[in-house]
């Protein structure tokens, strides 16, 4: 039993830790130009995000070239965030709709033009709620809140294996109502095809008894 213990909390873990490394992206955006960024969000989950224009000219300021507009929107089309000529931020909120939100850079145009390089880091849950506090806390609490964001990353991978189940199931029910639904034409295609016949040859019997032929 311990052992098996032992085996869940690695797997746990390592999972946690995908969860969090999987989330940052780096992509890059033409002046002139702009790309969204989508993620799918539940309802009432938090979600934080940070983002990160590269700055060429390090470790001097961030010239005006590199400077963009942000916005992050809900599928039903309502603002959680919006910056402009920035070239760094972050944004949190609680979803209140679930589904795709999108958060989209645009760059301003520049002549000659030029290529932006942006780190993005987005995610859900408690691994993206603020850490910096855990540092004055004792072991315990830090212990105690990656326990917290342990379990919820499996009560995520449980909704969303519950959701991909019913999917399946809805698909199923769909691909039984399209066979039941074929089965049905072919038997009507198959009727009608006899009728067709029997009328031919009815047809074709009494046109050669006109002729005595028959």
């Amino acid at each position: 039993m311990v052992l098996r213990s032992k085996y869940l909390c690695s797997f746990l873990l390592i999972i946690a830790i995908l969860s969090h490394v999987s989330q940052s992206l780096h992509f890059e955006l033409k002046s002139g130009k702009s790309k969204c960024i989508s993620e799918d969000i539940k309802s009432h989950a938090m979600t934080v995000g940070k983002y990160t224009v590269v700055n060429p000219n390090e470790p001097y300021p961030t010239p005006q070239s590199h400077k963009i507009n942000i916005r992050v929107t809900s599928s039903h089309g309502n603002t959680y965030h919006h910056a402009e000529e920035v070239d760094s931020g972050q944004f949190s909120f609680t979803a209140v709709e679930g589904g795709e939100y999108s958060a989209c850079f645009a760059a301003h145009d520049h002549k000659p033009d030029v290529t932006l390089g942006i780190d993005l880091e987005w995610g859900t849950g408690v691994h993206y709620k603020s850490l910096g506090s855990l540092a004055k806390r004792s072991k315990v609490e830090v212990m105690e809140f990656e326990v917290k964001a342990l379990i919820e990353t499996v009560n995520s991978i449980h909704d969303e294996m519950f959701y991909l189940r019913d999917r399946e199931e809805e698909m199923q029910d769909l691909n039984r109502a399209t066979n039941s639904k074929m089965a049905w034409l072919g038997l009507l295609s198959l009727f009608v095809c006899l009728g067709v016949a029997g009328m031919q040859f009815m047809h074709l019997k009494t046109f050669f008894e006109k002729k005595k032929v028959i």
